[in-house]
């Protein structure tokens, strides 16, 4: 009961801060201005192009293709293995037909993450130049990440939870009511590891999974002969001073 208790008012805050952090940044990068055209080329030259163009950087990561290989198949592993973990997860708040189907898949996803966040950890430590400019946030974050879905992993292949009263849990958060979890220590320590990546998302450089869409170098259209561009500041400044 204590414990449920705990986890319950850790949830109700953490979706507030990340809810509100994640509007608040969302906001943030909306107003910012981009005062220059700064695509990068070769870049599309129509709208469409641009939404294609992005759709290729959130989906394959086209640029960290291009640059480097290898960082991109650790990344790409990490990501499509969080997509279908989280789509697996999704089992606990929805019955949907698409969700039985991915549990396969998501199962074994966790194995998919740890192979990709172990490589991105690997290259902190012995490429030198990103080692450099590595904090020790970094570092933090990639192993909280290897964690959870280390502990989620164990929970499923060696130490069992009961599935059944921690779908119970999360309908009583989305009620508003209160059932009992169950007295597991390893899913109280992978739920208080949820709970601080939740929190701390918002703040961190985790942000960049929205921030891409508000990357001018990415969400620009390259026409900067056949459309003069003025950042809406800018524009006001100039009224202000006729």
């Amino acid at each position: 009961m204590f414990f449920t208790l705990i986890f319950t008012v850790l949830f109700y805050a953490a979706i507030i801060i990340f809810v509100g952090g994640l509007a608040f940044k969302i906001r943030q990068y909306w107003q910012t201005p981009a005062p220059l055209k700064i695509p990068t080329t070769p870049a599309p030259v129509t709208q469409s192009g641009v939404i294609y163009r992005m759709l290729k950087e959130v989906t394959i990561f086209e640029s960290l293709f291009r640059s480097n290989k290898w960082i991109w198949l650790f990344g790409w592993c990490f990501h499509m293995g969080l997509f279908l973990v989280f789509a697996r997860h999704l089992r606990y708040v929805v019955d949907w037909s698409w969700v039985a189907l991915i549990q396969p898949f998501g199962i074994y996803a966790g194995f998919l993450m740890i192979f990709g966040l172990s490589g991105l950890l690997a290259r902190r430590f012995l490429v030198e130049r990103i080692r450099y400019i590595s904090s020790p946030s970094d570092y933090l974050m990639l192993i909280l990440l290897i964690a959870i879905a280390g502990s989620g992993l164990l929970m499923k292949f060696a130490f069992h939870t009961s599935v059944i009263d921690v779908i119970d849990f999360v309908h009583g958060l989305l009620s508003f009511g209160f059932h009992i979890l169950p007295p597991d220590f390893l899913l109280y320590m992978h739920l208080l590891m949820v709970v601080g990546l939740m929190i701390i998302f918002p703040f961190s450089k985790l942000l960049h999974a929205p921030g891409v869409f508000f990357s001018p170098t990415r969400n620009q259209i390259d026409n900067p002969r056949e459309k003069y561009h003025v950042a809406p500041w800018a524009a006001k400044l100039g009224s202000d001073k006729e």
